[in-house]
């Protein structure tokens, strides 16, 4: 497992732990647990929590940009969490580690909370129920077979619903993955019942 890697300019560079996975997934939990652990996260707090994601969601705006060359701002995610959706994962530079935890989602809980959030913002949604899951699980182990050809990732899956039932066991997971330094203790308290609202 690697978590070093030499930068383009010679020097070591501390891995970027990234928290990913399809929409609705429950990376946002995942990033509130870190920092729970002892993993500080990278993020501006520009999106401020709201009715779909009352804790927050963890994000640096920045990282929508990273397609346009936007990577500037990668130094100041070494040594910490960092939130990137899947689709973005391919853009991140090659001259970092990244150690990215993947998580996995019932994909009807995914759908049924992403059309409450459309519904909240008076949207509708384009295609099928059918089509969408087709697309994303499609999407999803294109992105997991990227990441294995990758010299500068590594990467666990986690699943979101078994992690609700027994958070300790995931956890343990996550913390071997990530060097074994984590409270997991801490990160477990982070899972709030109430919030799961689209359940399978």
């Amino acid at each position: 497992m690697k978590f070093y890697l030499k930068t383009l300019l010679g020097q070591k560079s501390l891995p970027i732990t990234v928290v990913s996975g399809l929409p609705r997934s429950g990376t946002s939990m995942m990033m509130k647990m870190l920092e729970a652990g002892g993993i500080p996260p990278l993020t501006d707090k520009i999106r401020v929590a709201d009715e779909d994601n009352p804790k927050g969601y963890y994000e640096f705006e920045r990282v929508k940009k990273l397609p346009d060359g936007d990577v500037d701002w990668l130094p100041e995610a070494q040594g910490k969490s960092l939130k990137v959706i899947a689709a973005l994962l391919k853009h991140l530079p090659d001259n970092y580690a990244y150690n990215v935890i993947f998580i996995n989602r019932a994909m009807e809980e995914i759908l049924a909370s992403q059309k409450k959030m459309l519904e909240r913002r008076e949207e509708a949604a384009k295609v099928s129920d059918e089509k969408m899951a087709a697309l994303f699980e499609k999407h999803k182990l294109n992105v997991i077979a990227w990441m294995k050809e990758q010299k500068n990732f590594t990467y666990i899956e986690i699943s979101y619903n078994e992690l609700l039932e027994d958070p300790l066991l995931g956890l343990r997971k996550v913390n071997q993955f990530l060097g074994g330094n984590l409270d997991i203790k801490k990160m477990a308290a982070v899972v709030d019942s109430k919030l799961y609202r689209q359940k399978k």
